[in-house]
């Protein structure tokens, strides 16, 4: 056998390669590993460590222009800010500065590449992010749309709109992911009547109770694997003709078929998710005004009464929101705080 080579090192982007490869933990739990106080050790989405990965490299491919002295993983810690603060500094392709979003992300991956969390005294502070800076989806003029036509993929369009559905939960969808009241209700029962549950009969009857909180709506939408992996069940409540082109298009696709055998590239589809949202959070608050929910806290510092259910959005006028209807709304996406629901889809009312 050929003796190793003791003058061979591995150069920094296969350092931070494997130290993020070491991390993986696809399939485990999230929850359990928060209360064990390891999740910074971890990456639980597949998609996540794609994302880091990308912004890492931007990173290392920097250290090695820049300081060609680096190469070990330990010395190219130290220039993370100073990269940040290039970053911050710095132009997109269209001449645009990078947003406030980029840098988090950029900030947020070389934290769990190098262990550095947000209450680290190192840790970079990003630029404030506010919602009225957000480009995505905010009007009909972005450019992808002059390559795709709401009008020739109108039942695509009004399927989104009704659904609220990510583009890799419409890919994954088949025809049995409709589901009925009557048969949510006829499984709910059959779990409680069963005298010990497993841990995924206990999470299913979660999210099976969960479609209680819209009891208008008569069938659901089933998504085995959303964002993160979470399971969820869509109601379709918005429209009456909404729900019916999603009702016979579901209904008369196999069961085992895929619903859309192809999503548009082009479709702005986070614009059709936050479409989805505002109408469902219009329709929960139709009669309710966030003027009438009670004063019925007391803020510790001023000793000022405030309204416990109002969500109030500082960087965006003070605009304000119901909480419970933003709950439902959170559920409905597969968001599990109300926080993103304000800043990301709630920008259409």
């Amino acid at each position: 056998m050929g003796r190793k080579n003791k003058n061979y090192q591995k150069d920094l982007r296969q350092q931070a390669y494997e130290r993020l490869k070491s991390m993986e933990a696809y399939g485990e739990s999230k929850k359990e590993a928060m209360r064990d106080g390891i999740t910074k050790e971890k990456i639980y989405s597949y998609n996540t460590f794609n994302t880091y990965w990308k912004h890492i490299r931007y990173y290392v491919d920097w250290v090695k222009k820049e300081h060609p002295e680096v190469t070990t993983l330990k010395s190219a810690k130290k220039y993370v800010n100073e990269w940040l603060d290039h970053r911050a500094a710095s132009y997109n392709k269209k001449g645009e500065p990078l947003s406030a979003w980029t840098i988090h992300t950029e900030a947020k991956a070389l934290g769990k590449l190098f262990g550095i969390t947000p209450d680290d005294p190192d840790y970079y502070t990003p630029p404030v992010r506010e919602r009225k800076n957000i480009k995505r989806s905010r009007s009909s003029d972005v450019a992808r749309d002059a390559h795709f036509s709401e009008d020739k993929n109108a039942e695509f369009v009004t399927f989104c709109k009704a659904t609220g559905l990510r583009r890799s939960e419409l890919t994954r969808l088949t025809g049995k992911d409709l589901c009925s009241r009557f048969a949510i209700e006829k499984r709910i029962t059959d779990l409680q009547q069963k005298k010990a549950l497993s841990d995924s009969e206990n999470s299913q009857l979660k999210m099976l109770l969960d479609t209680r909180l819209f009891p208008d709506a008569d069938f659901y939408v089933y998504v085995k694997r959303g964002k993160g992996g979470r399971q969820r069940l869509v109601p379709l409540c918005i429209e009456p003709e909404s729900t019916e082109v999603v009702i016979n298009k579901m209904k008369t696709t196999d069961p085992e078929a895929k619903v859309w055998t192809k999503v548009p590239t082009n479709a702005d589809i986070h614009s059709y998710r936050a479409s989805y949202c505002c109408e469902l959070y219009k329709k929960y608050t139709k009669n309710q005004s966030v003027n009438e929910l009670p004063y019925d806290a007391v803020n510790k510092g001023t000793g000022h009464r405030y309204q416990s259910g109002v969500y109030i959005c500082r960087k965006d006028n003070n605009k304000r929101y119901i909480r419970d209807v933003m709950l439902l709304c959170s559920k409905a996406l597969g968001h599990n705080r109300i926080n993103i629901i304000a800043e990301n889809y709630l920008w259409q009312l």
